[in-house]
């Protein structure tokens, strides 16, 4: 049965993925046709489903430092977000009842409050898989939103701790006592896993048994454990690589997530027309979000994307809908409207995300007018000194060219990148290294790059090199502009859009080692 799953999701992933679509839009109309056709989920997918949401947090929390939840820009829009957007579904909910609507009128003031706390939450899966896939996980506005979902989270456990009357029990004073005592110990463990298989399944043991089944034992959310061990391994050199040697197997795993909403949701046309009234309303959340990030001095662009990024609706409102129907404060059919509000405002969501800079310079001037004066740290202008030679992206490959053109250029080149700890450890080293984020179109705007002779995009992302090189050529850049590429097909699509050459990452690093051995050889 489950190979028919995967097989019916291969295909209409496959199929958006030539449409330039996101393929989890894919996945979950493979979850829906199957619905269709009468099948329905088994365990065993909703098993896979749940492994590949704990790694998800774990992955999370291997990217997540707490200072970044301590931030005023984080703490404050996600609270006041939930307790605004609670009240604006909890309303719509009892007006809609008011007018004696359908499902709406059987619902008591608590039942209508409950539903709009599943709605005022967006999905975490979500938003890492866009993040993921546009190379902005490092970003500030993906920090922002990773930091938002996080705080849902911590108030999500809360709910659940209360609604289920799990209470902790003693094990839980000594788990979180222990974890910071033992940390060194965790620490020679990951140091000592190397780099081949060992160490995703060290990912895999720390995610599913110290972090899962260790907090479940402990009477707390089994999910938060895995974040909370992520989170304690992320200042570990090693937790990038951790991260991904991880990656394939949790994008594999959620496909079964995907496929489960589709497949649980029991679609009648009272539940589809329920579902697009929530669906219409999404724009507000939306605004909402926007409205709190620029609040808190976020830029215009750093508090739209991330409002896009959170523009949809969360898998946990399925786990609140379905806990609140086992209780029987709401019927069944509540079921069903979340998962499709939620499979809908995906399908949304991916087209929009992926064009947000895009729709950012259309409606630049606009939202612009209503931006603070004041500015963030990671957001003030930038300073290139007076650098001929600008890398972007300071990764081996960044370094490696920014050495070589130090060596013999000392003061013309200039490294910029989108990771604070990145660019922290390049400037301990007394390299020239500024935090940026290349396909900001406001970056361009802020920088005086009339003395720069050349770029190079040295992003990992193959979509940031793009995004990057169409901001360049916006702002007017007449210097030479340099790119590396995986594959061949990357190179050509680089060389199209006007980049003087080309390095291809696989096939040049292997000429490269030859030319070191034969200088070591032959001289």
């Amino acid at each position: 049965m489950e190979i028919i799953f995967f097989a019916t999701a291969f295909i209409c992933g496959f199929i958006i993925l030539q449409m330039k679509l996101p393929p989890l839009i894919g996945f979950l109309a493979a979850g829906f046709i199957l619905n269709f056709a009468g099948f329905e989920s088994t365990e065993l997918l909703s098993k896979i489903a749940s492994i590949g949401i704990t790694l998800l947090l774990f992955s999370i929390g291997l990217k997540l430092r707490v200072k970044n939840l301590t931030q005023l820009q984080v703490w404050a829009p996600a609270s006041l977000h939930i307790i605004l957007s609670c009240a604006l579904f909890s309303g719509f909910i009892l007006l809609m009842g008011y007018f004696g609507l359908s499902l709406f009128s059987e619902l008591t003031l608590e039942s209508s409050l409950l539903i709009g706390f599943a709605f005022s939450f967006s999905s975490t899966v979500f938003a890492v898989k866009v993040l993921e896939q546009r190379g902005e996980m490092a970003s500030l506005h993906g920090k922002i939103s990773i930091g938002i979902l996080v705080m849902q989270d911590i108030f999500a456990v809360v709910y659940l701790a209360i609604s289920t009357g799990k209470v902790p029990n003693m094990w839980a004073l000594v788990l979180l006592g222990t974890l910071p005592a033992i940390r060194p110990v965790l620490f020679w463990i990951l140091n000592h896993s190397k780099h081949g298989e060992i160490l995703p399944l060290f990912g895999f043991f720390f995610a599913l048994v110290g972090g899962y089944q260790a907090f479940e034992f402990a009477g707390l959310k089994g999910d938060l454990g895995a974040l909370i061990i992520g989170m304690l391994f992320a200042p570990h050199k090693k937790a990038s690589e951790l991260a991904k040697s991880l990656l394939s197997f949790k994008d594999l795993l959620l496909v079964g997530f995907f496929l489960t909403i589709g497949l649980n949701a029991d679609i009648t046309l009272e539940t589809l027309f329920v579902a697009l009234m929530f669906v219409l309303i999404l724009p507000l959340k939306t605004a909402l979000y926007y409205i709190l990030t620029n609040i808190f001095h976020l830029r215009a662009r750093t508090s739209l994307l991330s409002s896009f990024t959170l523009s949809n609706y969360s898998e946990f409102g399925l786990i609140v809908c379905a806990m609140a129907a086992s209780s029987q404060l709401i019927s069944a059919q509540w079921l069903a409207v979340v998962a499709i509000a939620v499979s809908i405002t995906f399908i949304i969501a991916s087209p929009l995300n992926n064009h947000a800079n895009e729709i950012y310079v259309k409606l630049e001037n606009w939202l612009t007018k209503f931006e603070s004066n004041k500015r963030l740290k990671d957001e003030l202008p930038v300073n290139l000194n007076q650098a001929k030679v600008l890398i972007f992206g300071m990764g081996r490959i960044g370094t490696g060219a920014y050495e070589t053109i130090y060596h013999s250029f000392p003061d013309s080149v200039a490294g910029v990148d989108i990771k604070p700890e990145c660019v922290e450890k390049h400037i301990k080293r007394n390299r020239f290294v500024i935090l940026a984020d290349a396909t900001d179109p406001d970056f361009w705007q802020r920088v005086n790059h009339s003395h720069v002779e050349m770029i190079m995009l040295a992003m990992p992302k193959h979509v940031q090199n793009i995004f990057a090189l169409e901001q360049l050529k916006a702002s007017g850049f007449s210097g030479q502009v340099t790119a590396i590429a995986n594959y061949p097909d990357q190179q050509k699509e680089l060389e199209s859009l006007g980049v003087d050459s080309t390095y291809n990452f696989y096939l040049e690093a292997g000429s490269g080692f030859a030319e070191h051995v034969k200088s070591k050889v032959f001289n």
